[in-house]
């Protein structure tokens, strides 16, 4: 199932027929409070990196999107596509609803994407959000750590966070710019987002040219208090966000999981969290007596 993208309420709502009448209502309040954030508010993580010049926007979205149908093709022709009848898709999905219309704020693109949240049969700890906001959850992430959907929310707002702030465009402009590469085909990549080899194998041999980026630490940084402020601005609390890295931590007895490989260590993401909660909970506080 797609989720439209949401338009501003002076531009008309959202499309009849999705949204029950209680949770349009909900919507459009969310929506307004997305539109007039206090000045001041939240975390500050500066401007969008200069390098996602050299890199067209539509370029990396329309790849994102070649990539993500490959991958849901393969997922689903392997029975890994949960229908959307599913419980924990139809929850994700709910839980994306009312964090999208906070990503305007950080991205106006974002108002433009068609959004789409899918869930993938896969033991993987995943999650990733491609640019034009193309969401997946691996079911590993749900049912090993046993996430409440404030730690979803956490989840997904990290996630949604790299599309927002363009890390893949600025990993490629950065790449453009330092080794001097004209030609760079294939925007997305089962390298950033940790995709299961097996789901990626069609689109390899169906000759997609991708290539092989990580996000740094600093990127990872930046997602984590983006997605910080995503979550608590739709009402989740945040310091979900230190009972989430918790479970990380457990889970894997301190070994990183495929996609936190390149992260910053669980410990120094928790003492960051904690060190923006102040900046946060206000917004939650707001978000949850709205």
């Amino acid at each position: 199932m797609k989720i439209p993208p949401k338009t501003t309420l002076t531009r008309g709502s959202p499309r009849r027929g999705l949204l029950r009448p209680s949770l349009g209502a909900s919507l459009a309040l969310l929506l307004l409070l997305a539109q007039s954030p206090a000045a001041g508010e939240g975390v500050d993580v500066g401007k969008t990196s200069a390098f996602t010049k050299f890199v067209s926007a539509d370029q990396v979205e329309r790849s994102a999107q070649q990539q993500y149908l490959q991958l849901r093709q393969q997922a689903s022709s392997q029975h890994a596509l949960a229908p959307d009848r599913n419980p924990q898709l139809q929850r994700l999905r709910s839980i994306a609803q009312r964090i999208i219309p906070f990503s305007y704020a950080w991205n106006p693109r974002a108002r433009d994407w068609s959004w789409e949240v899918n869930l993938i049969g896969s033991s993987q700890v995943n999650a990733f959000c491609m640019p034009g906001g193309k969401i997946a959850f691996y079911t590993g992430i749900l049912d090993k750590l046993h996430l409440s959907d404030a730690e979803v929310a956490i989840v997904m707002g990290h996630e949604m966070a790299h599309a927002l702030r363009e890390h893949a465009r600025e990993r490629m402009g950065k790449s453009m710019a330092t080794q001097g590469v004209a030609r760079i085909g294939g925007a997305v990549v089962a390298g950033v987002f940790g995709f299961d080899p097996r789901l990626t194998d069609m689109a390899a041999r169906g000759g997609a040219n991708l290539l092989a980026l990580e996000f740094s630490r600093e990127d990872e940084s930046e997602a984590d208090l983006v997605g910080l402020e995503l979550a608590a601005r739709a009402g989740f609390d945040p310091r979900a966000g230190v009972s989430l890295w918790q479970k990380m931590s457990a889970t894997n007895k301190g070994a990183p999981p495929q996609w936190l490989s390149t992260h910053p260590a669980g410990q120094n993401r928790i003492d960051a969290i904690q060190r923006n909660l102040p900046k946060v909970l206000p917004l939650y506080e707001r978000a949850r007596n709205s």
